[in-house]
């Protein structure tokens, strides 16, 4: 029987995985990941039995599309050319998706859950302001839309 950890996992061991991209680009942090569906209502009415009346049934609709954020300081120019490039493939206003994931880490880097952001999408890029009388570290912030969130396990 294997031994399992009942710990919480701490949230700054995680990967993030994107689709078709060789190049591992690492983030600080990923917000965002939320599964949420529309809520739908309607009255429906009944009669029979010499009684008529409504009552208001609630249920779940269509998955709700997502915004993730994601930062990441400037380290590598690379992954930031390669972010840059991503969001400048939209032609003729679609925009080139890919699906990403993100694993949560356990103390030895194996991945313990896993999200799935389909269809993702950027929006924006975003670039840290300059100032000369800081010693802030630069950090980026990648904008995304996705049709979903999916928990993978």
């Amino acid at each position: 029987m294997s031994k399992q950890s009942y710990y919480p996992l701490p949230v700054y061991n995680f990967r993030v995985e994107i689709e078709g991209d060789s190049t591992p680009i690492g983030f600080s942090e990923v917000s965002g990941l939320a599964i949420e569906h529309e809520a739908m209502s309607y009255t429906e009415s009944y009669s029979g039995g010499g009684r008529k009346g409504s009552v208001q049934v609630h249920m779940l609709g269509q998955p709700k599309p997502a915004s993730i954020t994601m930062k990441k300081g400037f380290a590598s120019p690379n992954s930031m050319k390669i972010l840059h490039d991503w969001l400048a493939s939209a032609q003729e206003y679609k925009p080139a998706k890919k699906d990403i994931t993100v694993s949560m880490c356990d103390e030895k880097g194996d991945s313990v859950i896993r999200w799935k952001i389909v269809g993702a999408f950027p929006t924006k890029l975003e670039i840290p302001g300059f100032d000369a009388k800081s010693n802030d570290v630069a950090v980026g912030t990648l904008s995304l839309d996705a049709d979903e969130v999916k928990l993978l396990t």
